[in-house]
């Protein structure tokens, strides 16, 4: 079985053309599926303020609508042109929402938003398998969609700090569940890199971020107690490359990049 495996693309079709898509049998992507320049830019902008000592910025109604709909149109998009080649899955990076995550920011900005799962399943040939296990031709593949690991509330110290941790700590909790269930899978595709490996924070980031490491410690302890084949992620973009965890091929893809493999 030849699969392809892509890094977050990130709404860029441009540089998925380049990709050798040819006799490939499954196509799985590592989440953060659209373009979040708006989202990022807004994100940003309030951390700065903050070390500023100035209050947060309240973006409008309309502009958080138009941050996701940035990020919800491209993410339709690159999945459309990719299941012209091959049956598509996918995980959710920190881009996409759950229908429930959606519904809930639908009701909070007061403004209709449509629902990516939904609207992703009915796309032939695609599936998203965010915290699944998936068996093809004796292929087991684990799905784990992106959480926030209490490691990295502790290290990165973001604001409501208590409020932060605690929400961590639940979904680390779900996500331990979940690989606890997938036991030994041939492929992880998860969205964050293993703590420590392909992890560190480039200069893209804010100033008190750069050089600290940003990866999954629950991740880490999976790979290295399983022994997966593969690990495949994305999300530390200047984290691109290879690396091995005792007999663990891990590839951080960053944002497009890309590997297939013959199982």
């Amino acid at each position: 079985m030849k699969i392809l495996v892509i890094g977050d693309p990130h709404g860029d079709v441009k540089k998925l053309r380049k990709i050798p898509k040819k006799d490939v049998d499954l196509i799985l992507l590592t989440g953060d599926l659209g373009k979040a320049d708006l989202m990022r830019k807004m994100v940003f902008e309030n951390i700065e303020r903050k070390k500023k000592g100035l209050e947060e910025k309240e973006f409008s109604p309309r502009q958080k609508k138009k941050a996701f709909m940035e990020a919800y149109n491209s993410s339709m998009i690159v999945v459309k042109y990719l299941s012209k080649f091959s049956p598509v899955y996918t995980i959710y990076g920190n881009v996409e929402s759950s229908n429930s995550e959606t519904k809930n920011y639908s009701k909070k900005i007061g403004l209709p938003l449509p629902l990516l799962t939904d609207n992703l399943n009915k796309i032939k040939g695609v599936r998203v398998i965010n915290n699944k296990l998936v068996k093809l031709n004796r292929i087991r593949i684990g799905g784990l969609e992106y959480f926030v690991d209490t490691n990295w509330v502790v290290d990165f110290k973001p604001s409501d700090y208590s409020k932060k941790l605690k929400k961590a700590m639940k979904e680390t909790k779900k996500a331990r569940s979940v690989l606890k269930k997938f036991g030994r899978v041939d492929i992880l595709i998860h969205h964050q890199p293993p703590y420590g490996y392909l992890d560190k924070v480039g200069k893209m980031a804010p100033k008190t971020w750069q050089g600290k490491h940003a990866g999954s410690k629950l991740i880490l302890n999976y790979i290295r107690n399983n022994k997966p084949k593969y690990a495949f992620c994305g999300h530390i973009h200047e984290g691109e490359g290879h690396v091995k965890i005792g007999k663990t091929e891990v590839y951080n893809l960053g944002v497009g990049g890309w590997k297939i493999i013959e199982l």
